[in-house]
């Protein structure tokens, strides 16, 4: 059942903009994430939550996504995300980003797991100017935006391929605009002392 929903846990980048995606749903979302682990069990992060549509495309035009696509506008429009989870870090309980960089990986994979498991889905975004979300939602002095999560209803599809060692890693859309994710094969990421796999 994980193996599934990790499976089943891509960045999606177009969404069914007639599902909203509720303050509930965000709150259980980041109740899993708060179970997780943490560094030192400090729990330096906080969750800034956005549902309402005016605030969600106020942080949508924050973002930009899609790197490794330059040539394209995503999310394509009328296919944006229903609602933002916004990590931060509390700089009253540690003042160190890098120190905490893997409670954020935690946190968010758990997130999206849980908006997963909800037939939901997301998308990590480090692609934003931390000043101005903090600017824009008004947050205090103490809190240091780390990454912004987009959730909603996934209207694309998203397909995971194999590839050779050496071969590259960067996505790419066909002609119908399917999503390919290459991924190594687990021979080639696995190592002992006789070698990989």
């Amino acid at each position: 059942m994980l193996k599934d929903l990790v499976k089943r846990n891509r960045s999606y980048r177009g969404f069914d903009e007639s599902r909203r995606v509720t303050r509930e749903e965000l709150l259980e979302m980041v109740d899993c994430a708060r179970l997780a682990a943490s560094s030192v069990n400090q729990q330096p992060l906080k969750y800034y939550l956005a549902w309402e549509k005016e605030e969600v495309d106020c942080i949508q035009a924050l973002t930009k996504w899609a790197r490794q696509l330059p040539e394209m506008v995503l999310p394509h429009p009328g296919m944006c995300p229903t609602a933002f989870i916004i990590i931060c870090q509390d700089l009253r309980i540690h003042e160190s980003l890098a120190r905490f960089q893997k409670d954020v990986g935690i946190a968010v994979q758990t997130i999206l797991l849980s908006a997963a498991e909800m037939d939901l889905g997301g998308c990590m975004i480090g692609n934003f100017t931390a000043g101005s979300v903090k600017e824009e939602l008004s947050l205090p002095e103490y809190l240091a935006p780390l990454l912004i999560v987009a959730v909603g209803k996934p209207a694309e599809q998203v397909v995971l391929t194999e590839i050779e060692d050496g071969e590259s890693t960067a996505y790419y859309r066909d002609a119908q605009d399917v999503h390919y994710v290459p991924k190594r094969k687990l021979s080639d990421i696995v190592l002992s002392k006789k070698g990989v796999l």
